[in-house]
């Protein structure tokens, strides 16, 4: 359980789909070596060989219904317009969301067939709980031919009951407040080329909260959402300037590289904002194999999220969990931290337990903190640690299913799920 009993929606849509996720991918494998030639020996990279003697998901499941054609699955080979397509509805249950029902789907597909082209990836996925909330969400990383253009979209619309805890780091599990409200987020970006592995580009975004209501159980007790303006409907609504640098090897589960990102947003009154304000995400992460000769990765990952002007509406701060992966603070439930400013670092040691590749596991550590409200200043850091499990999903694509069990300070804990690395 995560903070006294209550774990992520993504646990949800993530953890309970695996089998069914196992299963058409296994079928779609068959479908497609009974439509496609086989491949030629000469066809078979110098990756693939090195995979034979790997093990994946995949692989125990062609065991298990003793296909020939899934079998060939150590033999595959990267095809331009070739779609993996994986999809699977679901159930689970946690206590902060009831019974649940999941339907997602994973698209990946290469747009060339050039030894350096990036993996292409649509991710789409609906959940409805017990409770009345529903979540849908939209997001793709499509790389053009060549890659000379990277088109990022991110939409969602959320019905979103949720506590939430106040602003800056004195706040307590003990003392939370009810949130309810319908969410629309549209941001989409595109990116060009500028040589090599930089990449620069603009796009606009869209925060749209509306039906926004906040209860307690203490009739009298006045929130920090209150204090510092919760009203019915927020709008936040302006351009981003992004700037991208990436010369990772693998974008799913890299064993070494570095990505650095910055992400300026201007949120402007004449775009429909409520008020003028502006932001700065920067993305920093960094990998190495270590020891050099295995394939064991150390990784560092630095997320800082700064208001450079005006105040942002109270659900468009940064705050725990709500980065654009959902992944920040593990050991904390979504939310748990709230402010204007926050500074965030975390470390992880990856290592191989199987030495077919099939099971793995993970050590991290991190440490978040925001700031103050009205000071802005930096008073309390809350570190969180943990250790977790990796199972192969793809060996091809080195997508793992990622088990964690974080704890944090103040009693929180939980277990975290994901389908592929969390950074």
């Amino acid at each position: 359980m995560q903070g006294k009993g209550d774990m992520r929606i993504k646990i949800i849509a993530q953890s309970l789909l695996v089998s069914g996720m196992v299963w058409y991918e296994a079928v779609g494998q068959i479908t497609e070596r009974i439509l496609e030639k086989p491949p030629d020996s000469t066809e078979v990279t110098k990756n693939d060989k090195d995979l034979s003697n790997q093990k994946d998901l995949i692989d125990v499941m062609a065991a298990l219904v003793k296909s020939p054609g899934l079998a060939k699955h150590n033999s595959i080979s990267k095809k331009t317009g070739r779609i993996h397509f994986s999809a699977a509805p679901g159930l689970g249950y946690t206590l902060s969301t009831g019974f649940a029902g999941i339907l997602a789907s994973n698209s990946a597909f290469y747009t060339t067939d050039s030894e350096d082209a990036k993996l292409s990836n649509i991710f789409a996925d609906v959940v409805y709980t017990q409770n009345k909330q529903l979540i849908t969400h939209i997001q793709g990383n499509i790389w053009t031919k060549n890659n000379a253009y990277n088109i990022v979209t991110d939409w969602r619309y959320l019905k979103y009951p949720q506590q939430t805890f106040g602003l800056g780091g004195h706040t307590s599990l003990d003392n939370s407040f009810d949130q309810d409200y319908s969410y629309l987020r549209l941001y989409q970006s595109v990116l060009k080329n500028m040589g090599r592995d930089f990449y620069a580009g603009a796009g606009y975004s869209l925060d749209y909260h509306w039906n926004i209501t906040e209860t307690s159980q203490d009739l009298f007790a006045i929130s920090d959402a209150q204090l510092y303006g919760l009203p019915e409907k927020t709008v936040s609504s302006g351009f981003n300037i992004n700037l991208l640098y990436d010369n990772r090897n693998n974008s799913i589960n890299p064993d070494r590289g570095t990505y650095i990102n910055f992400l300026f947003r201007q949120n402007l009154t004449f775009m429909g904002s409520d008020q003028n304000w502006q932001s700065l995400r920067v993305d920093v992460r960094k990998y190495y194999r270590f020891p050099s000769n295995s394939e064991n990765v150390l990784a560092f990952w630095s997320f800082n999220w700064m208001t450079l002007g005006g105040n942002p509406p109270y659900l468009d701060m940064p705050s725990t969990g709500w980065d654009p992966y959902n992944n920040l603070g593990r050991g904390y439930i979504q939310g748990r931290f709230r402010g204007k400013n926050m500074f965030y670092l975390e470390t992880e040691y990856r290592f191989k337990v199987s030495r077919n590749g099939l099971f793995g596991g993970v050590v991290f550590a991190n440490a978040q903190t925001v700031s103050e409200w009205p000071s802005d200043k930096f008073e309390v850091i809350a570190p969180a640690a943990g250790l977790g499990m990796r199972v192969k999903f793809n060996k091809h694509s080195k997508t793992n299913i990622a088990i964690d069990y974080g704890f944090g300070s103040d009693g929180s804990r939980g277990f975290f799920v994901n389908l592929g690395e969390v950074f």
